[in-house]
């Protein structure tokens, strides 16, 4: 199987000349991402330079908290966990006995922490905080009520050993704490931003801890480098920035398949984070199809037109299942063709009121294809972000209701 993207575009010519006139500029902007002279650039082909020795050693890691555990806890919130948790939905398990992998640390709701340590204090648990300062709230107050239950469950000593922490390599409070404690420990890229560290041990722990083959998310994402797919990448980042330019500030990216909702949600942070400055970038809206044509679809047929469309369909699907005799007209029809009806019939139905859609595919929910899309989405959002003229790499906006919250907490 030739395991691939493809992008389509289904809109306006005058959309189409505009992405021409950002060509030039959009090679200049790739060629000065690939020499990663730029602050937080890491990322770009990280793939193709990860030693054997740092990829054994998450390995390594992965392989001793399989044998310690039946749930594992990842503690991260926007770029810490996002990637993870896309990954384990789009690709599934891997290794028989992996243990579960669960999310905490994402939000502040004392409901969810109390119900998830209930569920899981039966278990064999081991902990991964996964944080470059160790200072963010969010997880830092989900670590502490974690390691209290780890603590009364297993003592201090063995508590340490089931304590992991992905962090800075020398800095911040995570690091002085692994460091006092003995936690075992992998490294944060110190160029890496967090939303671009899916492919770092940022995700490739949890990845390799839930069975999943992470040396073919490496080799999917060192494909996504390629001239075809960087090419691709490159035009639809030229694309992005001249919807922009005809008055689109709504970008709704929808899914056909519930594996990857998950997946959507990094790329709303992706692109939120990277290209939301200085007034300008399309808002990112994550939808899930065909269930919300049932809630948005009178909006998108006949609402303000202020929006475009990336649509993400899946080529092949593991499973599938065939409608029963009963089923009248539908009789015999794989859902899986009812799915790609309503796909066409949605492309058809918005671009005869005119919305631009960019219809992508891509060939299956391997690890290959995981790593494939992650890289391809984070070289078009770098270039994108270029070409608008703001730096994609910082966040500085972020800053600005944790000052208030810590206000508001005084």
């Amino acid at each position: 199987m030739n395991r691939t993207i493809t992008v389509d575009y289904e809109m306006n010519a005058d959309i189409l000349r505009g992405a021409d006139g950002y060509a030039a500029e959009a090679e200049l902007h790739y060629a000065a991402l690939l020499s990663r002279e730029m602050p937080y650039t890491g990322w770009v082909e990280y793939a193709s330079r990860l030693t054997e020795a740092e990829l054994t050693a998450v390995e390594s890691l992965a392989t001793e908290i399989r044998g310690k555990c039946t749930v594992f806890v990842v503690i991260g919130i926007g770029g810490s966990y996002l990637g993870a948790k896309a990954a384990t939905e789009f690709i599934g398990g891997g290794i028989s006995g992996s243990p579960r992998i669960v999310f905490a640390g994402f939000n502040l709701s004392g409901t969810y922490h109390k119900r998830l340590l209930a569920e899981i204090k039966d278990e064999e648990i081991c902990l991964c905080n996964i944080s470059k300062s160790g200072g963010t709230v969010e997880p830092s107050i989900a670590f502490l009520a974690l390691r209290e239950l780890l603590t009364e469950k297993y003592g201090e000593t063995e508590a340490n050993k089931r304590t992991y922490a992905i962090t800075d390599a020398e800095n911040g409070a995570l690091r002085r704490e692994v460091t006092d404690r003995g936690y075992g420990s992998l490294v944060i890229p110190g160029d890496v931003g967090g939303r671009y560290s899916v492919l770092t041990p940022v995700g490739l722990l949890p990845m390799a801890v839930a069975g999943i083959d992470i040396r073919q998310v490496l080799e999917g994402a060192k494909a996504a480098a390629s001239a075809e797919l960087t090419n691709a990448a490159k035009r639809l980042a030229c694309v992005r920035r001249s919807l922009q330019d005809s008055g689109k500030t709504v970008e709704v990216i929808g899914y056909f398949e519930p594996c990857m909702a998950s997946f959507n949600e990094w790329i709303l942070q992706l692109y939120g984070e990277s290209e939301g400055k200085d007034g300008k970038g399309m808002l990112p809206v994550s939808v899930g199809l065909s269930r919300d044509l049932h809630s948005l679809g009178q909006f998108f047929q006949e609402g303000n037109q202020i929006f475009c469309e990336t649509l993400i369909d899946i080529t092949e699907m593991p499973e599938d299942i065939v409608v029963g005799a009963d089923g009248g007209f539908y009789a015999g029809k794989h859902m899986r063709s009812l799915n790609a009806a309503v796909r066409t019939g949605m492309i058809r139905a918005h671009r005869s009121i005119d919305v631009p859609i960019v219809a992508m595919k891509v060939s299956d929910t391997s690890a290959y294809c995981f790593g494939l899309l992650v890289y391809f989405f984070e070289l078009t959002c770098g270039v994108t972000g270029l070409l608008m003229g703001v730096n994609p790499f910082n966040q500085p906006g972020v800053e600005a209701y944790k000052a208030e919250m810590m206000s508001a907490l005084k």
